[in-house]
This record gives structure tokens, sequence and C-alpha cells, in this order.
């Protein structure tokens, strides 16, 4: 579904709110609280501060619960019509390089800038979970660095990496990628990743070469014959089957989204960017990108401004 058929079919909130029923209960309403089916629709008759139609009331006697399809879900106490809502996240499903909280505030006439921003930040956050299903195959990985400028250029190397932080990614040839935001790439950290989201059976295990991935190979309990290397120091980036250049691709990518459509991002909602580039990338196949984000929106808890922008 995307943005014409979004507009062609949701043109109203109320519109919006039957689609979220039927998605968040297929079998009919049940209240949120207590899972009764015994439910009534509330009607008003005068004019509410709540503007949200279909408004229930659980008629179970020990809950007495008043709720709506939005009730406990990412969209919980948006003053935002839905209408917007859904446009928006057509919008950021469908983007490659992503759309910044401006353009949502510019393209959807959302009054300020920060509305929209809390908005981008609520989507993504829907789009964090991922499948328990470990990469397999041919497996690339490698680390990237995002962030402030470096002064490596000199005498110190490692200088340029000290404004930055560390994105380690993992991506299936062909297939899906995992990005993650960590304090370093020591051999602990790439073998708890290696440990946690690459099967056993792995077919092959690429990465350049960096002296960590051998020992993390290892500890994670992958065999070393699996390992696989390119030696970029020497401007080596395919070597037979070895490469990396499937993952630096989907760094690449990320990265333009950061300089094209962000400019600059925080560090302290990277994981949420990375979680919105990750879901988008392995859905990149896929014909329909809206229902399935819809349908996580439904099953995220509600994340309040407070703890957005608490230190």
């Amino acid at each position: 579904m995307n943005l014409i058929d979004v507009t062609k079919t949701f043109q109203t909130d109320d519109d919006c709110l039957a689609y979220l029923e039927t998605m968040r209960w297929p079998d009919g309403i049940r209240c949120p609280v207590c899972g009764n089916n015994h439910i009534s629709k509330i009607t008003r008759k005068t004019a509410s501060k709540n503007k949200r139609t279909r408004i229930y009331q659980c008629l179970e006697p020990t809950c007495k619960n008043q709720f709506s399809a939005t009730s406990g879900t990412i969209f919980n106490d948006s003053h935002l019509p839905l209408t917007k809502w859904f446009m928006a996240l057509a919008l950021i499903v469908d983007a490659k390089k992503s759309m910044s909280a401006k353009q949502l505030q510019e393209h959807l006439g959302i009054g300020s800038y920060r509305t929209a921003w809390y908005m981008a930040h609520r989507i993504r956050k829907s789009m964090a979970p991922r499948s328990d299903d470990k990469l397999s195959g041919i497996v690339e990985m490698d680390e990237t660095y995002v962030g402030g400028k470096g002064h490596g250029i000199g005498r110190s190397w490692h200088k340029r990496f000290e404004n930055k932080e560390v994105v380690v990614g993992i991506k299936e040839r062909g297939g899906r990628v995992r990005m993650f935001h960590t304090t370093d790439a020591k051999i602990e950290t790439l073998a708890k990743f290696l440990k946690e989201h690459v099967s056993a059976d792995v077919e092959a295990i690429n990465t350049d070469e960096l002296r960590a991935y051998p020992k993390a190979l290892r500890l994670s309990g992958h065999a070393p014959e699996k390992h696989m290397t390119v030696n970029h120091s020497k401007n080596v980036y395919v070597d037979g089957n070895a490469t990396t250049n499937g993952i630096e691709s989907a760094f690449s990518l990320f990265k333009r989204a950061i300089i094209g459509s962000y400019h600059q991002v925080s560090i302290k909602h990277l994981h949420r960017y990375l979680s919105e580039f990750e879901t988008r990338f392995n859905a990149r196949k896929e014909k329909d990108r809206f229902n399935p984000t819809l349908r996580r929106m439904l099953g995220v808890e509600p994340m309040p401004y407070a703890e957005l922008v608490a230190e």
C-alpha cells in the first residue's frame, strides 16, 4: 500500500480507526485491559477534548475501561489526525533514504517541527522488532563509524575515530541485514553479535582484516575454517568468493540517508534510525511495507515525549 492508496482509502479518522480495529481485533473488539468482549459503543452528544470517534466501554463490572483502537499503542495520546499518521507511515516505509521530520512537517502540514519529530521517532520505535531467525548462508560482517569529524590526518591514525560511534553490521549475501550501535568493536563485542545473530551452520563468514575477528569467531563457537578475509589495507575488495561489499553497500546507503535526509542524527537516538533502515532494507523486495509496520505500531507500548527527550 503506497501513499496514493493510503490517501484514497483513508480519507477520515473514522476510516483509519475502522481499519485499526479490524487489524487489532480480527475476531471482534475486546477490552485491552481485561480481554472481555462484552462492550458498548459510546456516542458523544456534546463536543469533547477527545476527538476520537469509535470509543468503547468495557461492560465487565470490575473493569469498565473506556478505550479505542489506539489505546495502549504507539498512537496513544496523539492529537494528530490518524490520516496524517497513516500518510507519514507510507512516506517513511517507502523512502529509500528515509524522510526527515522537517520534510514530514512540510509535506503533511504539521504545525510544529517537534510534533513531526516525535511522530517520526514513534514510528521508528515500532520498526525495531526483528525476527529471532539467525542469519545463514554466506554472511558478511563489518564495522563502521558515524558521528563527528575525526582528527587522524597525520601522526595518530586512531584519532580518526575519537568523536565517532561504532556501528556493527551483519548481512546475508543477497538477504537480510542487521545493524547495531555499540560502544566498541572489541573481540567480546563482536563475538556476542556473532553468537546471537549468526547461525552455527553458516556456510561462510566474510570480514575484513581486523585482528579481532578470528578470536571473536572462536569465542562465539563458529568454526575458524568458515572465516574468509579480504585485505582492504592492500586495496583488495574481492578475493574469490570473499568480499564484504554487501554490508559496505548497506552502510553506504545508511550514511547517505544521514547526509541527504537527516543531515545529522543524535547519537542518543541512533539505534532507532538503524532500526528504521534495517526494517526498510529487509523489506525492500516486499510490495506492501505499510501494513506490517502498522501492525507493529499496534503492538508497541506508548513512548511519552518525556521518555524520548530524557537524558
